[in-house]
């Protein structure tokens, strides 16, 4: 090692890594409980000690440069060590403790693990477990959640991933609604009915994006990025509208309409960033969704 250069100082290196995963120094000074000007401060030490520059500023914010991105890297992997070391040793004759932060797709989320929310608190009472179930795809990478579900395989970034099971969608309609309005009888009927679904311009999911398969040019009366609301548009007895199994099927409200014509398939998948999938409170969490699956195997 040159003379003048000195070992980056851990506290340092760790307010790099919020720096990147923020995207700004004040952004990263709020989750760090440090004003902008330690932070800033903190970088150009870094800076200062490796001899290198490692972020580029700019009104939009800050970026890593080359060498800011290949020191993340070692930031990353060092944070993961430390991490892990911490838990293994806090874990000898002691239960697992710790938060996870896990993101689902909303109908995952609200429909398969709330509910089983008790039953992961009966079996590990020392993790938190926070639950962020949306429409929108998360950044492992930046540390936006330890696990991720997704409707679609992961290909970048250091990721831990595999499949953790398929499931259906089917079309639905309240039960009322359908005791007063005429049969339907064919898909291409749906035309002439009304329709429940997403804000097309808003989702960033294109697995979601079904309804060409389902009734290309379908009139809706009442979109919503949330499932949940969808449901219960749907439930109120406004029309016709794509839903999940497994959470519709609980629903007394509402009835399948045309299973043999409409049975749509979609997967999800299970990730996390591969510094993290060792841990073990990462594992524990990993494991409990795996034993959720198949609880559920019937109806999904």
């Amino acid at each position: 090692m040159p003379a003048n250069l000195h070992t980056p100082n851990w506290n340092d290196l760790r307010v790099l890594l919020y720096v990147a995963r923020a995207g700004g120094l004040m952004a990263a000074g709020r989750r760090l409980g440090l004003d902008q000007t330690t932070v800033a401060r903190r970088i150009t030490a870094l800076e200062t000690d490796l001899g290198v520059k490692l972020i580029d500023r700019s009104p939009r914010g800050v970026s890593l440069t080359s060498q800011g991105l290949t020191l993340l890297e070692h930031a990353e992997r060092i944070e993961a060590e430390l991490m892990s070391a911490s838990e293994r040793l806090g874990a000898v004759g002691q239960t697992l403790s710790g938060t996870v932060r896990l993101s689902t797709p909303e109908a995952f989320g609200a429909h398969l693990v709330a509910p089983a929310a008790r039953q992961f608190h009966q079996r590990f009472p020392g993790l938190q477990l926070e639950l962020v179930p949306e429409s929108r795809s998360v950044n492992l990478m930046r540390r936006e959640a330890d696990i991720a579900i997704s409707l679609s395989r992961p290909t970048q970034g250091r990721i831990v991933t595999r499949k953790l099971a398929d499931y259906s969608l089917g079309l639905y309609a309240a039960k009322d609604y359908l005791a007063r309005t005429p049969p339907l009888e064919d898909l291409a009927q749906l035309l002439e009915r009304p329709m429940v679904w997403y804000i097309d311009e808003m989702l960033d999911v294109p697995e979601l994006r079904y309804l060409d398969q389902v009734a290309a040019g379908a009139t809706t009366v009442f979109r919503s990025n949330s499932i949940a609301a969808q449901q219960a548009a749907i439930a109120s007895g406004l029309g016709f509208g794509v839903l999940h199994r497994f959470s519709a099927q609980g629903d007394p409200r509402l009835q399948r309409v045309l299973p043999d014509q409409l049975d749509l398939q979609r997967s999800y998948w299970v990730s996390a960033h591969a510094d993290l999938a060792p841990l073990p409170r990462v594992r524990a969490v990993l494991d409990f969704l795996t034993d959720l699956i198949a609880q559920h195997a019937a109806l999904l």
